[in-house]
């Protein structure tokens, strides 16, 4: 097999491995979004409440050597790299190593499933700086190509519905618990610049409002709702709402005795997810006297890594393309080129 390609770049936010490192992980990710510090102040004690470590690299170093097996095992013997958006190993020192290892052309798998400015053209970006900062220290730079969004691969929607149903049997309530999703809340400016102009905006509530009925649709729930988490802006700018916790005050209100709630926004059980989730809204829940399970997020199951293979065999053989929903494809890129002019771009930075 000869691949046009000759290696892979996961590309992720990134987080803190250490309680120093959490104060400047936080003013990398939020500088110039206007952030009040007292947030900060409060993010940083999460992120001390597990020693000052997120999840999500150690995830990821995992995610990139089942990728490197699969990849093997499939005849694809491409070396994979790993660099991040906001943490170590940074995106740019990734980047500049490849160019020095030789590799002339690379395929790049974000950790987001969806569209939209923070989920999709921010990795772009983050592409197009890294290379710049290639060529600066060595002359030269890969080639990258950004790969699809999967918010609607058959592989993805099964590893969450197959995460929802062992949630509702570790709950007595089981098939009666209401079924909850939640994603990272966004601006709602950014929501309604998501996407191509003329396609009207909000590609990212839209694509989550698809990825929650594909996943309840697989698992037979005919009722279920979309709600928002881990809000971190000013107050004064609107959000997605409504807010897992208030959304679980409002279940309650109506009679509601039990929860399954599953993170479908989020590709792994990274710290919003542990945090808001795990902690705040199931003690919350606790409060309320309402049963409340969590959902796996789908990077912690096998066929994610598969389903990661087959959208490099997409770029690389030509292979049939597998999605399920009604939306279009979309946020393949080169050197950070968007997938369309103009696409996710906010007249306003969005803070996420």
């Amino acid at each position: 097999m000869s691949d046009p390609y000759d290696a892979v770049l996961v590309l992720s936010f990134g987080g803190p491995e250490g309680p120093d490192e959490v104060r400047p992980f936080l003013e990398n990710v939020t500088r110039g979004r206007g952030v009040p510090p007292e947030r900060l102040d409060a993010v940083e004690e999460h992120y001390q409440h597990f020693g000052g470590v997120s999840p999500i690299n150690e995830l990821n170093r995992r995610l990139v050597a089942d990728l490197s097996r699969a990849l093997r095992e499939s005849g694809r013997d491409l070396p994979v790299y790993f660099g991040n958006r906001n943490w170590h190993p940074l995106a740019a020192d990734t980047v500049t190593g490849m160019a020095r290892d030789g590799v002339r052309r690379a395929l790049v798998f974000a950790t987001s499933a969806y569209g939209g400015y923070s989920a999709c053209r921010q990795y772009h970006e983050d592409i197009a700086r890294a290379r710049e900062a290639a060529i600066e220290r060595t002359g030269s730079a890969p080639d990258l190509v950004k790969l699809r969004h999967f918010y609607d691969h058959p592989l993805f929607v099964a590893s969450v519905a197959d995460g929802v149903r062992a949630a509702r049997e570790r709950l007595d309530a089981g098939h009666d618990a209401r079924l909850v999703f939640t994603a990272h809340s966004i601006p709602l400016s950014a929501d309604r610049t998501a996407g191509p102009p003329e396609e009207g905006g909000h590609r990212y509530s839209r694509q989550m409002t698809e990825a929650a009925r594909l996943v309840a649709d697989a698992v037979g729930t005919s009722e279920h709702d979309l709600v928002w988490q881990s809000r971190s802006g000013p107050p004064q700018i609107p959000w997605l709402e409504p807010d897992i916790v208030d959304h679980l005050d409002d279940l309650h209100d109506r009679g509601v005795g039990a929860v399954v709630v599953s993170p479908v926004g989020f590709v792994s059980d990274h710290l919003e997810v542990v945090w808001d989730l795990d902690n705040e809204a199931a003690a919350h829940a606790e409060k309320l006297g309402m049963g409340f399970a969590r959902a796996a997020s789908a990077g912690s199951d096998p066929r994610f890594v598969e389903m990661v293979v087959e959208l490099i065999a997409e770029q690389t053989d030509a292979a049939p393309v597998r999605e399920l929903g009604t939306g279009p494809r979309a946020g393949v890129g080169c050197n950070g080129t968007p997938c369309h002019p103009g696409c996710c771009e906010p007249a306003a930075r969005p803070t996420r």
